[in-house]
């Protein structure tokens, strides 16, 4: 495939512990074309495919909202985006499609030999999403690469750290008491890393758990948000899961921040055991579907009668 990323005497330099903005060519390959995403689109299961929708409110709390895919075909749900206003989310394409498997894989392989960085649990998923579509305020729990593949998205990024985000929010994402989402103050705009448009050819990478929100522009966007860990983002989620762990079933007041490296290493054993008896068994106030895409006119959402659909306004 050649050399994937223009790679400059300081790009990803210190990757994983900066955050970068570099170019790409993934938009040119041929896996990504219109007829290449419905492909895609077909072949991936449909019992893993969500579909979201949301309000207009760019600092909206509570606003995100699951739904149904109603078994549309590929087309269709290229149709949807196109016409409605959702956010397909495809966690593991490289997964569910050799071509995009291919790509994810010389991808990592390129950034391992330009930077000695290794990497793994590599999940290249696919995001589809509507004109003037948003994601809110949210953190991911591994490390992420953001490929701009088509449209432009404004991407707001924020600092890992306190009040931006606290030690009890890393730990409900860390043991999936709750989604990514996290309740922001419009003001930290001030205070952002970053505020950028991402086009098609460009590819944004931060540290881990980084906060960050995305503004669709008036176009249709396609991205790869590819997930992936090393060895010290391993141990940092571990711990999180540890913390998150210590706190709920013994009331104790854990903190990442001032926690020394042995006694990470001792709550990474525990996180493990914990993983190895079931998990964390807490509450958890997951997102359920709440509305059906309308397979006879394709863009319009159908709701559920006892969902009031005016908190999307």
């Amino acid at each position: 495939m050649g050399n994937i990323i223009e790679w400059e005497q300081d790009t990803l330099k210190n990757f994983t512990h900066d955050d970068y903005l570099v170019k790409h060519n993934l938009h040119e390959h041929p896996v990504f074309s219109d007829e290449g995403l419905v492909k895609i689109l077909d072949a991936y299961p449909r019992d893993k495919l969500e579909v979201f929708t949301m309000g207009k409110d760019p600092h909206g709390w509570g606003q995100w909202c699951l739904g149904r895919h109603n078994n549309l075909s590929g087309a269709e749900l290229m149709e949807a985006v196109k016409n409605g206003r959702i956010w397909l989310n495809l966690r593991g394409t490289n997964k569910a499609a050799p071509e995009v498997n291919e790509v994810c894989e010389a991808l990592f392989n390129e950034i391992e030999q330009k930077t000695g960085v290794n990497t793994f649990k590599h999940d290249m998923g696919m995001l589809i999403s509507s004109p003037k579509a948003q994601v809110y305020y949210h953190a991911d729990m591994p490390l992420v690469l953001l490929v701009q593949i088509r449209g432009t998205k404004k991407v707001y990024l924020y600092p890992p750290e306190d009040p931006y985000l606290t030690d009890e929010q890393m730990e409900s994402i860390a043991i999936k008491e709750k989604d990514e989402q996290l309740r922001p103050k419009p003001e930290w705009d001030n205070d952002c890393l970053l505020i950028h448009d991402l086009k098609p050819g460009e590819l944004l990478t931060w540290r881990q758990n980084a906060p960050h929100r995305i503004e669709n522009h008036d176009c249709v966007n396609v991205s790869f948000s590819t997930e992936f860990l090393t060895t010290e983002a391993l141990v940092r989620a571990n711990t999180l899961y540890a913390n998150g762990c210590l706190r709920r079933y013994f009331g104790m007041k854990p903190s990442f921040r001032n926690s020394s490296p042995l006694m990470n290493y001792l709550k990474v054993i525990y996180a493990r055991f914990v993983k190895l008896m079931g998990g964390y068994k807490g509450k958890n106030t997951l997102p359920i579907p709440h509305f059906t895409l309308d397979k006879e006119n394709l863009g319009k959402l159908i709701f559920d009668n006892d969902y009031d659909a005016s908190v999307l306004n």
